[in-house]
């Protein structure tokens, strides 16, 4: 597999009022990301509620949306479970699916010492054949050491992070000792400053509905036009600072509805937004200009 680069949503996965999959919405979502030159997706991560879904619902995300998106993108998948049997399950269905790289965030809310937490991504490699990409963030309060990560880089088929921390001080040094692998900025509101600290593209939740201007701010800076980049980088940050005072998934979902897509609510037991709530979130949304 080439080295994954460039700018690829973290999607959505649209839900009918019972949770189950929408498929016809997830198809037609992609089809629309694809015709917007989406460089690849993320499938089933923390912006596709991979966490809330059952295991069969997942394994029906991974397939269609593999399917859906054949040889248009690069497909990486999401396989991280609480148990570590259902995870290698996930792992070997997306290689199975024809997933082109599966994503996992290191082992969280019980405590793991460095040697726990790299039997664990070795594990997972090993039950594959495609690579893996470590998935580092906030959300899952793990500390992953510069040395840890120089051990779990040196497994065969990890070849990738994807950095979901606004600390770019470890990214850049860990960009500057491997630069064999990818790394993937994760905070869309800083995508300039990954790009400038190394990042060989971006993974976000935002891209769902704004990929353009994504891909016009990773566009910018490969052509050396800094000015551009941070005129639109500028343009993103605004409108996420003001979906920052809602429930990201919900607003996000908002935002998709409005635009025509029936991705139906955040998964149980997510927020919902009432139709009066979603009313005025998307005419704050409209006043920063998006739409």
């Amino acid at each position: 597999m080439k080295k994954i680069s460039g700018i690829m949503p973290a999607l959505i996965t649209p839900l009918t009022a019972c949770e189950k999959i929408n498929v016809p919405v997830l198809r037609s979502l992609i089809e629309h990301h694809i015709s917007q030159n989406a460089d690849g997706f993320y499938i089933g991560g923390a912006t596709g509620e991979g966490f809330l879904l059952s295991t069969d619902a997942r394994k029906t995300l991974c397939e269609k949306a593999v399917e859906y998106i054949g040889d248009a993108a690069t497909k990486i998948v999401h396989i991280t479970d609480m148990n570590i049997e259902r995870t290698l399950e996930l792992a070997r269905h997306a290689e199975k699916c024809g997933a082109d790289a599966i994503s996992a965030v290191p082992p969280f809310y019980f405590e793991y010492d460095e040697d726990d937490i790299y039997n664990y991504y070795a594990r997972i490699a090993g039950s594959v054949n495609i690579p893996l990409m470590i998935y580092y963030t906030p959300s899952a309060a793990v500390t992953v050491s510069m040395d840890l990560f120089r051990r779990l880089l040196d497994i065969e088929n990890i070849t990738a992070v994807k950095w979901t921390y606004s600390d770019y001080d470890p990214f850049i040094r860990l960009k500057a000792s491997r630069d064999d692998i990818s790394v993937m900025n994760g905070p869309d509101e800083t995508l300039l400053c990954g790009l400038a600290a190394g990042a060989d593209g971006g993974i976000g939740s935002t891209y769902n509905f704004m990929l353009p201007k994504m891909k016009a701010v990773y566009n910018a800076f490969a052509s050396g036009d800094m000015k551009e980049a941070l005129r639109v980088q500028r343009e993103i940050t605004c409108i996420i600072a003001v979906m920052k005072q809602y429930p990201i998934i919900s607003g996000v979902k908002a935002i998709l509805e409005y635009q025509g897509f029936d991705v139906g609510n955040a998964a149980s037991p997510q927020k919902r937004f009432s139709e009066d709530e979603k009313k005025s979130y998307i005419e704050l949304i409209k006043n920063t200009g998006l739409m």
